[in-house]
């Protein structure tokens, strides 16, 4: 990992979780989160909005940090079935997820939408994770750093701090479908990642963590944690439950 970068161990629950069962996932984790003294990252759970209130109070002391999914690129207004960053944060959010794979795939949600909604969560006082990625065909055609590298110039804003702006790879190939890249692969992305953020916004760019993202689980979470440039996971499937979610955790705990 890179010096003074304090990883950050990201669930993402997407579109699971019933109250009763999420908030006994919770309140499992947060017993264990409480009962460590001196936590070495910090640990983030994103749930689906309807269990943003019910989670806010589960975790409530437990250095557990609450992240939305999504969010609008505007404060309020005619935007059914969305979502504003300054209602994530009114619910008790801290972060919020932006440009996931999934969104940029199901929504049709370009990068420049991205950065609006990445500008909003810092006008909501929320720090962005925004993700980038190549897909299949493009990482077998060696696409891969030119799609990340324009994702990344095309999503990311003037204004982008180490403490407003988190950056999460995830190979689109490698979420949910059990595969990772290999440690050099990651490696590789990740260096060309810290280098582009680095001749962007210099000192900032530097302190910028960089998450790594697809099939984080606890058989490979100690090894891809190690690499360096990787300042902790974004986790998908593996987060769902406290059981599954706490030894990913632990590697950098």
């Amino acid at each position: 990992m890179a010096a003074k970068v304090r990883p950050l161990i990201a669930g993402n629950w997407k579109m699971n979780g019933l109250k009763s069962a999420a908030l006994r996932e919770a309140k499992k984790l947060a017993t264990r989160m409480r009962k460590q003294s001196r936590p070495g990252c910090d640990v983030l759970l994103c749930p689906p909005s309807t269990l943003l209130a019910p989670l806010h109070m589960a975790i409530k002391g437990s250095r557990i940090a609450l992240g939305g999914q999504d969010c609008h690129a505007a404060a309020s207004g005619a935007h059914t079935g969305d979502i504003s960053a300054e209602m994530l944060a009114d619910a008790g959010c801290g972060y919020v997820i932006v440009g996931h794979s999934e969104r940029r795939a199901d929504h049709g949600e370009s990068s420049g939408q991205v950065r609006a909604k990445a500008l909003a969560a810092h006008r909501a006082g929320l720090r962005a994770i925004i993700c980038v990625g190549e897909t299949d065909g493009e990482r077998k055609r060696g696409q891969t750093l030119t799609v990340v590298g324009k994702q990344l110039t095309d999503s990311l804003a003037k204004g982008c701090t180490a403490r407003n702006t988190i950056v999460a790879y995830e190979p689109v190939w490698a979420i949910g479908t059990g595969l990772t890249p290999t440690v050099d692969d990651v490696a590789q992305v990740h260096a060309f990642i810290r280098a582009r953020l680095r001749g962007r916004f210099q000192d900032q760019g530097l302190g910028m963590r960089l998450l790594y993202g697809g099939s984080v689980k606890a058989s490979n979470a100690a090894e891809l944690m190690a690499v360096e440039n990787v300042n902790g996971a974004l986790v998908g499937g593996a987060s769902l439950t406290a059981g599954d979610f706490w030894p990913i955790v632990k590697t950098c705990i």
